[in-house]
């Protein structure tokens, strides 16, 4: 005979047991359907890196992305400018899902140009270890030996000289153009979110926010992504403040000792980099005037700028009044362009172009002298593009850095 009490614990048990089995069963759907909807992003993450690649290859035309029959995903790609530069947008969707990035992108620079002189005025000259290696447009393809110290001079020139004219080549309009004005939507800091605590983002994926700061010090706050801070006085940036992917733009913009981000700041009268200021890659700082007035730019000790470095706007009349200063122990990756007068006593990997060098040294100026420095674009890193200085050549693209 079978106890009642032993029939209860058949039920029971019985109960236990149709419960781990239902349970295993929910579990193993929900595995199956967190295993659909990863292998989905993983498709979907796939074929938003096609459509990178294709807007590259297709050197970011606009032109549609076939779709693709087989999956059922769709992609689609627009290019927005951002300063200087250009913002890649890809989106692919399939039903409810959607995976969207943004890259900064830019193209291959083959300029192999190291010094282009515009022909002005006397011969170039140089002191000191001197080492041109790329292509020179000189107004003699003599450049001249002097002595301004007792140490010997030497000069290693590896391309070719040949005789410039009187003008540099035109510098690309989109420099000009962001002083005209830039497509922004203007709000108040006070007005803006904060994500956290004195941090401000803003996606690429958004319009470009624009604020006019009214105080001029910009210290101990962090701003990264799609901005433009605006100021009609100055802006002083001090090194406890964090900018990422910023556009500055004032009569007169200072970065303070020590100050590290990446930045396009667009000056009318003058841009300072105190010492030891780095301006990651891809960073720009530019200073027009198109007046009779002075400007300049100025890059002091043991700085370093990745990117451009950019005076323009300034007749031939004016070359006396529009200076850009870089001082020793700086490093520039990049170009540097300039329509006045260049002191140059820092080493440059990439090109440069100037109407005019000068050397200062204490209270004696030498005119079109360049003194221990090397100049060499060939020393460029694979992955480095260049600022678009001129109308682009549509070489091959690639992308700079991922911002979404």
């Amino acid at each position: 005979m079978v106890k009642a009490h032993s029939l209860l614990y058949a039920v029971y048990i019985c109960l236990i047991v149709s419960i781990i089995c239902g349970a295993l069963l929910y579990f193993s759907g929900l595995y199956n359907q967190l295993n659909l909807y990863y292998n989905l992003q993983e498709e979907l993450y796939i074929h938003n890196q096609s459509v990178v690649n294709y807007a590259l290859g297709n050197k970011l035309a606009a032109e549609e992305f076939p779709a693709d029959e087989a999956s059922g995903v769709q992609g689609n790609y627009e290019v927005r400018q951002y300063g200087l530069l250009n913002v890649l947008l890809a989106k692919t969707s399939l039903r409810n899902d959607t995976v969207v990035s943004a890259h900064i992108v830019g193209s291959y620079s083959n300029d192999k140009t190291a010094i282009h002189l515009a022909n002005l005025t006397k011969s170039l000259r140089y002191s000191g270890t001197v080492r041109l290696n790329g292509d020179n447009k000189l107004p003699s393809t003599f450049i001249e030996t002097s002595y301004l110290t007792n140490k010997a001079s030497q000069l290693t020139v590896t391309g070719k000289n040949t005789v410039s004219e009187i003008k540099l080549p035109e510098i690309n309009e989109n420099f000009k153009k962001i002083f005209e004005g830039i497509k922004t939507e203007k709000v108040a800091l006070s007005q803006f979110e904060k994500t956290k605590d004195s941090l401000y983002f803003n996606s690429f994926l958004k319009e470009t926010k624009e604020i006019l700061l009214t105080n001029t010090l910009l210290a101990n706050v962090i701003f990264k992504g799609n901005f433009v801070l605006r100021s009609n006085d100055s802006i002083v940036i001090r090194k406890n403040t964090v900018l990422e992917d910023v556009i500055l733009i004032a009569p007169k913009i200072t970065f303070e000792e020590g100050f590290k981000g990446t930045v396009q700041a667009f000056a009318t009268k003058r841009i300072e980099l105190q010492e030891k200021v780095n301006l990651q890659y891809p960073s720009v700082v530019c200073v027009y005037n198109d007046t009779e007035g002075e400007s300049k730019l100025k890059i002091k000790k043991e700085c370093k700028i990745e990117g451009a470095i950019v005076l323009f706007g300034s007749s031939i009349l004016t070359i006396n009044k529009n200076i850009m200063e870089l001082d020793e122990k700086s490093f520039v990756l990049g170009d540097i362009y300039c329509t006045g007068k260049l002191d140059l006593k820092s080493d440059v990997r990439g090109s440069v172009y100037t109407n005019y060098f000068f050397y200062k040294n204490g209270s004696s100026v030498n005119d079109n002298m360049i003194v221990d420095i090397e100049i060499d674009p060939l020393k460029r890193p694979e992955y480095f593009m260049a600022i678009p200085l001129f109308e682009a050549k549509k070489n091959n693209y690639g992308v700079i850095k991922k911002v979404l």
